[in-house]
């Protein structure tokens, strides 16, 4: 039987489970959960019983679910252990939660859809501070991400080493959404090799955007319109 993962499209969470679930080979069921439509599908009554806090992702297996998209990403590691998410020695291990929490909890967050909407439907926030508030907090973080993923050792092709993993995995859905914003990413080289690297793979190309079966919109990594 299929597990089954409630996403949202453009949900930067629900991306990097998809990613974990598509590295790890398990097969699934992507159920969408729309987080706009008729006030944001996951504040109905019958999706709040599944997920209290009504959010995405949410995955099930079998009769267990679980929320949150770091701690799906590690019980999918310790179920399927090839091919492994995190290093070996636990400092290592260390490093690379501290840097994927530095994405997860630093700097989505503060973009993150809800928030946003907040801003400027309950605060009357305009689109223009908007967008400069998600800027000012993406460039603070990739910056920092930057230092750290260029000034390291650790550093292959991929953030820790030559084979993909959690930062990765965080990293990847944050770029997309700093290409949709329209960010210049030339200050940030290290990031945007490894993210080059990850896009080449089909783990990461069929968990994108414009490969979900809710896909909406456009792909902020095509070339744009002459």
């Amino acid at each position: 039987m299929k597990t089954q993962l409630y996403s949202f499209w453009r949900s930067s969470a629900a991306f990097r489970v998809r990613i974990a679930l598509n590295l790890k080979g398990l097969d699934y069921e992507v159920i969408p959960v729309h987080l706009l439509k008729s006030g944001g599908e996951q504040s109905s009554l019958d999706y709040a019983k599944k997920n209290p806090n009504r959010l995405v992702p949410l995955y099930i297996d079998g009769t267990h679910t679980i929320h949150q998209s770091l701690a799906i990403i590690e019980y999918l590691d310790e179920i399927q252990t090839n091919p492994p998410l995190l290093p070996q020695s636990a400092i290592d291990r260390a490093w690379v939660r501290a840097v994927a929490m530095d994405i997860a909890i630093e700097i989505h967050p503060l973009n993150n859809l809800r928030v946003l909407r907040y801003l400027m439907k309950t605060l009357g926030v305009s689109t223009e501070a908007k967008d400069i508030w998600s800027q000012h907090w993406m460039t603070l973080g990739l910056e920092s991400l930057e230092r750290q993923l260029s000034t390291g050792t650790r550093e292959g092709l991929f953030a820790y080493g030559d084979q993909p993993g959690l930062i990765d995995i965080c990293l990847v859905p944050q770029i997309f959404n700093a290409l949709s914003a329209k960010m210049t990413m030339e200050a940030y080289p290290t990031v945007m090799k490894i993210f080059n690297e990850c896009m080449k793979l089909p783990a990461f190309i069929n968990a994108s955007w414009e490969n979900q079966i809710d896909a909406e919109g456009s792909n902020p990594l095509a070339p744009p319109q002459e």
